[in-house]
Parts: structure tokens; C-alpha cells; sequence
């Protein structure tokens, strides 16, 4: 028998705040969180930063050996089962609750201040920089006695955790899994690195706010960001049974591989996991109303995934309303699936889209109906997807359906 996929809560520590309307709300107002950082570095840096109070969450004592990535993850986790009404009375057999998450490259911030100890090395720098480490703490938090694991999938990290949770749902594996992702690697060494292979959006001084321009004639790149963002996930019988909210239904997943490049895209293999998820959910392109794009605002990224969009939805796709959240709240990586499925499943339940932003002139090699500022009302939208597409050539889409 499989289970059908229920979405009850949902937890982010973003940019923007840690309240999941509040979040949504700056975004359809356009509200961008990116800023300069690092002035000291040769190049003009900025990127998207959580202002996070970690006292809420842990005592000092608790803190040791506690990098920031996990850290975000730990409270967007709790703010989720909160958010799912479980966080007082959770009855949930604890070997049946599992923890999904996606981090792409674990505590930066350990390892920075490693290499830069000039030979002090904090002892706990292992177990805070390991990229398992924030769904350890979730589940230590928690009390989580299921599957506790992993996905570091560069991008596409945390969408795939999210299917794969599901898909331990849908087989009924699990009752109930706290799915979603962290990242927190603002910190010297990574801009540089990110720096080095040119993928970073360029911006004049004062104009980093509008520095990410997904789809537009100008675009130059993405601005990183950092966050965490946890999806609560049951099965149809479960959440009935409890009287739970369903903001959606996951209805499909599609994973696949390029194989063809580690840092180049492929339209092809895109438009596969495009089918796949579509098969799943039992649905034509037509149906689906809303993507929110991998969108990275790179010269040949955007192109491919529109291309690949193109494949797949055919004449239809003048009908799919697109757009990247990417150039509000910075590109979180291994993070970047579980915020964006997490505003994919909000413009599901409020019927509202978010705009693709700073794009004032559309590339013509990226025709999409992009999401207006002044036009992000969706009264009909029935089901809507989330897009990551990572370096490795791993492609994840996800495929909510209103309940």
C-alpha cells in the first residue's frame, strides 16, 4: 500500500526572518536580503545573512562543538514540529520518525577558524564541521530513533532529502520525517573559492541589493546565502487521524543524473527529472501552474533550465508562471531545495506567487512567462514544483498538489 504524502509543518531560519509568512510576505514585496560582506577581501563580496540568536535555542554550555550550520538546522527543525502542532504532544513512536537532511558542505565555520588557528585547532572541529552533524543535533534535539540522514548533493542537497523522506512515507517506512536542509558558509575561505570560479554576481557599490538577476539580459551570476529550512512530512492517514493542517500534498519527485559534466548543466537530463516527477503525480505540464526555478543567474544555467522547461511543457509553457526566489534570499546551496520547496508549497497554499525579481529586461534566450511584481495573484493554481539543479549533474524536482 503506499501512503500518500502530507505536508503539516514547516520551520525556516532565512534571510528574512524565521516565520514562514513573514518570509513570504518580504518576498512578495520584492524585499532583497542581500548585502555586502567581507570588505577586506580583494573583490566586492555579498551575500544573503541570517541574523540569528542562538541563545534561544542553546546554552551556552551546549553550544561547544555546535557550528552554525547546525545551529540553523536545529531551530528550524523545532520551529517546524511546532509549526506542525507536535513540538508539546508528539505521540510519534520515536524509531518511527526519521530526520532527512541535506547539507552541501557542513560547518564552514569550523574549518575556517582551523585553517586560520595558526596551529590551535579546536578538538571538537571534527564533529562540528562534519556535513551529518545538523541531523545529528536534530535528532539529539528531538529524540528521533529512525533513519537519521544525510544527502550532500552540492544544490540539490536538500530537495533530494525531501523525496527521499517521502519517499520513506510513501512506502511506510516512517510515519512521520522532519525533512529539509542547513547551510551556513559565509565566511572568507568559501567567497574566495566561489570567487575563483566566477560564478558570483558582480555589482557596483550601493547596488548589491539588486546584484542577482535571474532570467535577465544582464544577469552575472548569484550571491550565496546561508539558512536552514525543514519541511514536516506524514502520511495522509496519520495527519487525518490527528486533525492536522496539510498545507500540500506531495505528489511527485524526480531524480536523475547528467552525467555528462560536473559544473555544466544538461538540458536533457533537466527535462528528465521533469518528466519523472510529472509521471509520478499522475499529471500533464498544463497542470501545473507555478516553478519556482533553480534560477541561478548564471550566463548558461538559466538558459538550460529554460530550455529544459521548453522540452517538457512544450506549447504549454507560455501557461507555467516561473520564477527564481534566489535573487532575494541569495543561493544557499545545500539549504537552497528545503527553503525553495517550502515557498513553492506557500504559493500552493496562499495561491500567491513569488516575483522574479531585478529582471527588467528578459533574456530573449530565456522566454518564460516570469512572475510579475505587480501580477503574483494565483487563484487557480492546483499544483506547483521546486527545481534543483546541482553540480555532480544531480537533477531533484519536487511536486506539491494542493490537499
Amino acid at each position: 500500500m503506499k501512503h500518500e504524502v502530507c505536508v503539516t509543518g514547516l520551520g525556516v531560519v532565512a534571510p528574512h526572518g524565521d516565520e514562514p509568512g513573514a518570509l513570504f510576505q518580504a518576498l512578495l514585496d520584492g524585499q532583497s536580503a542581500i548585502r555586502p560582506i567581507f570588505p577586506e577581501l580583494p573583490k566586492p563580496a555579498a551575500a544573503a545573512l541570517v541574523d540569528f540568536d542562538e541563545t534561544r535555542w542553546f546554552t551556552k554550555l551546549q553550544l561547544a562543538g555546535v557550528d552554525r550550520v547546525s545551529q540553523l538546522a536545529v531551530a528550524a527543525a523545532d520551529l517546524a514540529l511546532r509549526d506542525a502542532g507536535l513540538a508539546a504532544n508528539n505521540d510519534a513512536d520515536p524509531e518511527r520518525v526519521g530526520v532527512y537532511a541535506g547539507c552541501g558542505m557542513g560547518g564552514a565555520a569550523a574549518l575556517e577558524a582551523a585553517y586560520r588557528g595558526n596551529g590551535r585547532v579546536s578538538p571538537l572541529t571534527i564533529p562540528a564541521f562534519m556535513p551529518n552533524a545538523p541531523a545529528a543535533h536534530v535528532a539529539m534535539r528531538q529524540g528521533v530513533q529512525g533513519p537519521v540522514l544525510t544527502y550532500s548533493v552540492a544544490c540539490a542537497s536538500s530537495s533530494v532529502a525531501i523525496a527521499e523522506a517521502a519517499k520513506a512515507i510513501e512506502r511506510g517506512e516512517v510515519d512521520m520525517a522532519i525533512a529539509g536542509g542547513s547551510e551556513a558558509l559565509i565566511v572568507p575561505g568559501v567567497v574566495l573559492a566561489w570567487q575563483a570560479m566566477q560564478t558570483l554576481a558582480s555589482f557596483q557599490p550601493g547596488e548589491a541589493a539588486g546584484a542577482v538577476r535571474p532570467f535577465a539580459s544582464d544577469r552575472s551570476g548569484f550571491a550565496l546565502g546561508e539558512g536552514a529550512a525543514f519541511l514536516v512530512l506524514e502520511s495522509a492517514e496519520r495527519a487525518r487521524g490527528r486533525g492536522a493542517r496539510s498545507y500540500a500534498t506531495l505528489a511527485g519527485w524526480g531524480l536523475g543524473s547528467d552525467a555528462t559534466h560536473l559544473t555544466k548543466p544538461d538540458a536533457p537530463g533537466q527535462a528528465r527529472a521533469l518528466r519523472q516527477a510529472l509521471r509520478q503525480a499522475g499529471l500533464a505540464p498544463r497542470d501545473v501552474g507555478y516553478c519556482n526555478a533553480h534560477g541561478t543567474a548564471t550566463r548558461i544555467g538559466d538558459v538550460v533550465e529554460r530550455n529544459a522547461l521548453a522540452d517538457v511543457w512544450g506549447n504549454d509553457l507560455g501557461n507555467l508562471r516561473v520564477s527564481s526566489t534566489k535573487a532575494l534570499h541569495g543561493h544557499m546551496l545545500g539549504a537552497a531545495g528545503a527553503i525553495e520547496a517550502l515557498i513553492t508549497v506557500l504559493a500552493l497554499h496562499r495561491r500567491q506567487l513569488p516575483p522574479n525579481a531585478n529582471c527588467s529586461e528578459v533574456d530573449p534566450a530565456c522566454s518564460l512567462n516570469l512572475v510579475a511584481q505587480h501580477d503574483t495573484s494565483a487563484p487557480n493554481i492546483e499544483a506547483a514544483m521546486s527545481n534543483s539543479f546541482a553540480f555532480g549533474g544531480t537533477n531533484s524536482v519536487l511536486l506539491f498538489r494542493r490537499p
